[in-house]
């Protein structure tokens, strides 16, 4: 490796880690989404011609961008054991597709509108609320299966219960099941109560039950759970990058850790003096 070659390599791992040229990312992909939403519009030809150079020019960039980050990482290996930087890698060169009236064209708009994806890998407290959301995911399963089990078991007594004063609502288990979703979102809920009650008068209780379990109890189980995964990956943040109170813990644990170490060696060495004087 050349002198010039560390020296590209110095000044591109400043280039990245430079506060303003992370400002500047990250005002290209907010330019780059409203964009997007521009071209949702009925837009004159000359603006769609502008938009076209720009959303070229910001492709080429973002390429640059990648580019950079590469080469600063000095080991292109580690560079990808990085799940972002392989989430930025792939949405870069997926956006190089282009987005002429090829077969691909709907393809390459598509991965253009997952750019606005990136302020995720760039912004930090977003990859901490992104992770946190990826790991609560298999906990949050479980108590989605049990929720599943609860709208089933009401669905079939709703079906059982109701069908025959609105078959639009309760019909069939299936159509039991959007209504119960549609009362656990509170929408026009009480409606559906009232409709029954002139029929069944006690079949309130039917509903208060099903919205305590699942807006209530599940609700909060969902919400324990995200908080508590979104506080453990601010702590592993925090232990990483050593700010934050976990990032003072974790320094006085290794500052603790290395004054053991020396207490240590320091008996073994007066161990080892006091065998010596004995002989």
């Amino acid at each position: 490796m050349t002198l010039s070659t560390v020296t590209l390599q110095d000044r591109f791992e400043q280039l990245r880690s430079n506060k303003i040229f992370e400002t500047f990312v990250i005002l290209v992909i907010v330019i780059s989404a409203l964009m997007i939403g521009a071209k949702t519009y009925p837009i004159p030809t000359g603006v769609a011609q502008v938009l076209r150079m720009l959303d070229i020019g910001i492709t080429l960039f973002f390429l640059a961008e990648i580019i950079i980050r590469m080469i600063a990482e000095k080991n292109l290996k580690r560079f990808f054991t990085k799940g972002w930087n392989i989430f930025d890698f792939l949405i870069v060169t997926a956006s190089m597709i282009p987005v002429d009236d090829s077969e691909v064209a709907l393809l390459g708009r598509l991965l253009r509108v997952f750019r606005v994806l990136r302020l995720v890998s760039i912004i930090p407290e977003l990859r901490i609320l992104m992770n946190a959301f990826v790991t609560a995911i298999p906990r949050m399963g479980y108590v989605s299966l049990l929720m599943f089990i609860i709208f089933y078991i009401y669905a079939a007594m709703g079906s059982m219960f109701f069908h025959e004063i609105n078959r639009e609502l309760w019909g069939n288990i299936t159509i039991s099941m959007l209504t119960l979703f549609r009362i656990a979102t509170f929408e026009d809920w009480t409606d559906v109560m009232y409709e029954t009650m002139a029929v069944h008068p006690l079949s309130w209780s039917f509903y208060i039950s099903f919205i305590f379990i699942v807006a209530f109890v599940f609700l909060n189980m969902m919400i324990g759970i995200v908080l508590e995964t979104l506080q453990r990956e601010h702590e592993q943040f925090s232990r990483e990058t050593g700010e934050g109170e976990a990032g003072e813990v974790h320094r006085i644990e290794a500052r603790t850790l290395e004054m053991s170490k020396r207490l240590m060696n320091m008996e073994e060495t007066l161990k080892r003096m006091s065998e010596q004087k004995s002989k």
